[in-house]
C-alpha cells in the first residue's frame, strides 16, 4: 500500500501552501463565486426515521417497479428472473466489502470466484480466456476495439457496424478519441451490416465489431463475414448478448477474435442503470493484449490447489508504457452474482431461460403483427427482441401504456429515425402470457381510441 502524507500541524499546512504559492486555504477558491462557495441550503425540517422512512417509501412507489408493471423495454437492460442464491452469496460481507484481491493468501475466496466466473464465460463464448470483467458491454467492447489495434499496428481503421448499441458506438469513439484511427461504417443508421463490410473492409481495417443480437434484435449468420474479416488481416470481435447463448451458437464456433458484451442478464437488477459487468473474452494468442486482470488455477508449496494473480496488464501493476489500458476497476461483485447465476442455472437452466424469451417473443411478436396499424418483419430472425412499426409516435403510445401498468418498448425514433415511429420490443422469462396478450390488447386499443379521434 502507498504511503499518503497527511498535515497534522498547521506546520505542514503552512508549508504545503507555500509550496503551491499561496498563502492560506482561502486563496484555493478565489476562482469559485462567493455566491456558490456557501450556498445557504434551504432545506426541510429535520424528520424522525419513521417519518423519514414514510417519505422515502412515498417517494420509491411513484416509480414504475417491475414488481407491479409489465416491462417490454430491453435495449441492453433486460429484466430476468435472478435465483435467491444470487443475493443470498453475494451479499455476504466478505465478498461485498473485498477490495482488490492483490495479495492472494488472503483473497482466496474472492480469486476462486472471479477463476469460476472466468471459466463459465469461457463455455459461454467458446473462448480461451476471460478477463475479471469491465465497467459494462460499452466499455468491454471499447477495449476490444483498443486490443486489435495494439495487436496490429499500422492498421487505422475501425469497422463498427451501424445497429451495434447506440451507446456502444459512443463509448468507442470516446475511447478512440486520442488515437489516429478511423471509425467507419456506424454512421450511416441506414445501412445494413452486410453493406458496411462491403463498403469498408480493406487492408487498413484492424477489426469488425457486431452484435449478434444486434441493437435492433436482429440475428446473422455471421461466419462468412468472420472468415471475410480474416481474410483482409483483421480481427472479427463479436458483442453478444450472454442470455441467447444458452440456444444459439457460442460467437467462437463461427470466428470471434474477442467477444464482449453486457453481463447485466447474468442475475444482475436492472437497477436504474448500474452499476453493471462488462463481459470480455479472447483467444489465446490474444491475452497479452487483453486489458484488466487475469486469475489462474495453481498449487502451492504443499501441493494444495490455489488461485493467484496470473496476468495484471494494468498500468497499476506494470509500467505505464507497457499497460494495455489505465481501466482501474473491475466489477467483481456483479461478476460474482454473473458466477452464482450460472452456477445455479447450469447448462440445461440457461438453455431453459434461453427458450422461455425465445418462444414468448415470437408469441408476443405474432400477436402484435395481427393488430391493425402494427407490423413486425416475422422473416427477420430474432431471439427475444424485435423492431414493431407502430401506428402513432412511441413516446405516446408508451405514455398511454403506463397508465396501464405496462412498461412499453425502446423508442428507435432518435437512433434510427429513418425506422419513422418503431418501438424495440423486449420479452423475457418474466413475461407471463396474460401480460403479453394484455400489451397487445392495450396497443390495439390506443390504435382503436386514435381512429376515433
Amino acid at each position: 500500500m502507498s504511503h499518503r502524507f497527511i498535515p497534522n500541524t498547521d506546520a505542514d499546512r503552512a508549508a504545503m501552501l507555500k509550496t503551491i504559492g499561496v498563502e492560506s486555504v482561502k486563496d484555493l477558491f478565489l476562482d469559485v463565486p462567493a455566491e456558490t462557495l456557501y450556498p445557504k441550503l434551504n432545506l426541510p425540517r429535520a424528520l424522525s426515521e419513521l417519518d423519514l422512512l414514510r417519505e422515502m417509501q412515498a417517494l420509491s412507489a411513484r416509480n414504475a417497479n417491475l414488481n407491479e408493471h409489465a416491462c417490454f423495454l430491453g435495449a441492453g437492460a433486460y429484466n430476468h428472473f435472478i435465483p435467491a442464491t444470487v443475493p443470498h452469496l453475494v451479499f455476504r460481507s466478505e465478498f461485498y466489502t473485498a477490495y482488490t484481491p492483490y495479495q492472494a493468501e488472503i483473497s482466496q475466496g474472492t480469486l476462486q470466484t472471479i477463476f469460476e466466473y472466468q471459466s463459465m464465460i469461457c463455455a459461454l463464448t467458446g473462448m480461451d480466456a476471460a478477463n475479471a470483467s469491465h465497467y459494462d458491454g460499452a466499455t468491454a467492447a471499447a477495449e476490444g476495439a483498443i486490443l486489435a489495434i495494439n495487436q496490429l499496428p499500422g492498421r487505422d481503421k475501425v469497422l463498427v457496424c451501424p445497429t451495434l448499441h447506440p451507446e456502444y458506438r459512443a463509448t468507442i469513439r470516446t475511447y478512440l478519441a486520442g488515437h489516429a484511427i478511423r471509425i467507419v461504417g456506424d454512421e450511416d443508421t441506414r445501412a445494413t451490416f452486410e453493406q458496411m463490410v462491403d463498403k469498408h473492409l480493406d487492408d487498413k481495417t484492424a477489426c469488425v465489431i457486431v452484435a449478434n443480437p444486434d441493437f435492433l434484435g436482429q440475428m446473422r449468420d455471421l461466419k462468412p463475414y468472420a472468415e471475410r474479416a480474416h481474410a483482409a488481416g483483421a480481427l472479427f470481435i463479436v458483442s453478444a448478448y450472454p442470455i441467447s447463448l444458452g440456444l444459439y451458437k457460442a460467437p467462437g464456433e463461427y470466428g470471434a477474435d474477442v467477444v464482449v458484451g453486457e453481463g447485466q442478464a447474468l442475475g444482475n437488477p436492472v437497477a436504474f442503470g448500474g452499476p453493471y459487468l462488462g463481459i470480455f473474452a479472447t483467444k489465446t494468442q490474444f491475452i497479452r493484449r487483453m486489458a484488466g486482470r487475469l486469475v489462474g488455477q495453481t498449487t502451492d508449496t504443499k501441493g494444495r490447489r490455489g488461485f493467484v494473480l496470473t496476468l495484471q496488464a494494468r498500468e497499476q501493476h506494470i509500467r505505464r508504457e507497457k499497460a494495455t489500458s489505465n481501466i482501474c476497476s473491475n466489477q467483481a461483485l456483479c461478476a460474482l452474482a454473473a458466477c452464482v447465476f450460472l452456477a445455479t442455472l447450469g447448462k440445461s437452466g440457461l438453455r431453459q431461460v434461453a427458450e422461455l424469451c425465445y418462444h414468448k417473443a415470437h408469441y408476443a411478436a405474432n400477436k402484435i403483427n395481427r393488430l391493425p396499424g402494427y407490423r413486425v418483419n416475422m422473416k427477420q430472425e430474432f431471439f427475444n427482441e424485435f423492431v414493431v412499426e407502430c401506428p402513432r409516435p412511441v413516446a405516446e403510445i408508451n405514455a398511454a401504456l403506463r397508465g396501464q401498468n405496462i412498461v412499453g418498448g425502446y423508442d428507435l425514433s432518435k437512433e434510427y429515425p429513418h425506422l419513422g415511429n418503431a418501438m424495440l420490443v423486449a420479452v423475457t422469462e418474466m413475461n407471463t402470457r396474460d401480460q403479453i396478450d394484455s400489451f397487445a390488447k392495450a396497443l390495439g386499443e390506443i390504435k382503436a381510441k386514435k381512429r376515433k379521434t
